[in-house]
């Protein structure tokens, strides 16, 4: 996948699951619960979604490499897991 389509797709999904978060101020590098409020159901949900809407199978294990914005670009970046 390349950044433009991740960083689409990241922002789509971020706004339907924490509609309150300034995706248009988001840094890339800080983790999304740094920046708004995102609990642990909402990242849950974030990545249920991520999985669904990308069609890539994410292991529990790797949810933490998709905390922000520049994660999910480098895990969904990288091809097939």
């Amino acid at each position: 996948m390349r950044k433009e389509e991740i960083d689409r797709i990241v922002l789509e999904l971020l706004g339907q699951v924490a509609p309150e978060a300034p995706l248009d101020s988001l840094d890339a590098h800080r983790p999304f619960r740094d920046q708004f409020m995102f609990d642990s159901v909402d990242f849950l949900n974030f990545m249920l979604k991520l999985e669904e809407k990308t069609g890539v199978r994410i292991p529990e294990l790797d949810y933490p490499a998709l905390s922000s914005l520049e994660g999910c670009r480098n895990y969904l970046g990288a091809g097939p897991q």
